[in-house]
């Protein structure tokens, strides 16, 4: 719990400048295996990337193409790196339940954002 200093802390803004037209949300099952391959290295597979079970479609973004900065979350639901903010293979992976507050925090700030920039495509099952 933060201490009171008297200010109230503005809600963060996630809003892009330009405001993508997203469609709406998905909820389509897709399993890990279907996943792994959307890692943006195979033509015939859209790039997502999973957080807290919910696959984004990232595809219009080279930084998740092979050699871009956040490939390494390609394919896979990146949850516990996202909230740890690390770059880590073994940071990718969806577990996050036992993290603290603030890495909560920074979890569902991402999402947000994600929400806001890509459509969600479905959510990962198993």
């Amino acid at each position: 719990m933060a201490e009171s200093t008297g200010h109230v802390e503005e809600p963060r803004n996630f809003t892009p400048r330009n405001p993508p037209d997203l469609e709406p949300p998905q909820n389509s099952p897709i399993s890990v295996a279907e996943l792994a391959k959307c890692d943006g290295t195979n033509t015939d597979h859209p790039t997502y990337v999973a957080i807290k079970g919910t696959a984004f479609d990232v595809s219009g973004n080279s930084a998740y193409a092979p050699g871009g900065a956040y490939h390494i979350f390609a394919g896979k639901d990146a949850s516990r790196a996202l909230a740890q903010s690390s770059l880590k293979p073994e940071d990718c992976r969806p577990e996050y339940n036992d993290l603290g507050e603030k890495e909560q925090t920074v979890l569902n700030d991402w999402f947000t954002f994600f929400s806001k920039r890509y459509n969600i495509v479905g959510k990962v099952q198993g």
